[in-house]
């Protein structure tokens, strides 16, 4: 039996405390006495059925785009791009490798010379059971590790050289630098290291129009798209910006 690559859970803590939180609202509801008395406040506790649908509602959307959501997401983003198979990519916040490896079978699917560079701090409490070791796994499962490199650095440190990529791509990255002017470094580095004319594409579900002011203040020409707002969770808004030449 062919072994699957496994791409992880993002953000496990949150669909864990949807469903708990769900559960618990439920089992609340159904076994409480109908009514509770707190001082003279009078407490109906069928009404905790509507928090419990609402939270584990959240956990089984959570879950979708675990299992089929974001692997829709991520065509949906790399089908932005028109491809040729001779691009330098660069994937900013890679987790498991993912849209790596997406972009490795872009390029390998036109027998190119294109190459794929991820780089993450591999943090678990973004993504379960999340190491380096785990994305050189998925990309040999996947059969593009030659086409592949992994760089441990966080996204404000990038080493490479200015005007390396033709594409950098980030999917829910750059939200979990919590200060702004970090998170400015991360721009800047990534507008750095794009050749001129080249595209970034990030995904995130908050602060994209952060990143979008940011880099048109830079020159870029941006444009925004939204995610599918039933198999991404939550909705998604992908930020497409193209360098001057």
């Amino acid at each position: 039996m062919r072994i699957k690559p496994d791409y992880g859970v993002d953000a496990p803590g949150v669909m864990r405390t949807f469903f708990l939180l769900g559960f618990a609202c439920l089992l609340f509801a159904a076994f409480a006495p109908h009514v509770l008395r707190i001082g003279s406040a009078k407490i109906e506790t069928g009404s905790f059925f509507w928090p419990a649908g609402f939270l584990i509602g959240e956990g089984l959307l959570f879950l979708l785009y675990v299992k089929y959501g974001k692997f829709r997401h991520r065509d949906f983003m790399l089908g932005t791009h028109e491809w040729r198979g001779d691009e330098r990519v660069l994937d900013v916040g890679c987790g498991r490798g993912l849209l790596l490896a997406g972009a490795a079978k872009q390029i390998a699917a036109r027998r190119g010379a294109g190459d794929v560079t991820g780089i993450d701090i591999w943090s678990n409490t973004d993504m379960a059971a999340n190491s380096a070791a785990a994305t050189e796994r998925n990309l040999e499962l996947e059969g593009i590790s030659r086409y592949c490199a992994l760089v441990s650095k966080p996204a404000q440190e990038m080493p490479f050289d200015d005007a390396t990529f033709d594409l950098v791509v980030s999917n829910l990255c750059l939200h979990n630098i919590y200060d702004r002017p970090t998170r400015r470094q991360a721009i800047e580095q990534i507008a750095r290291v794009l050749k001129p004319g080249g595209t970034a594409i990030l995904s995130d579900y908050k602060l994209t129009g952060e990143y979008a002011e940011q880099l048109r203040k830079m020159g870029f020409a941006v444009e925004k798209r939204r995610g599918s707002f039933i198999t991404t969770f939550p909705p998604l808004t992908v930020v497409l910006a193209r360098k001057p030449l």
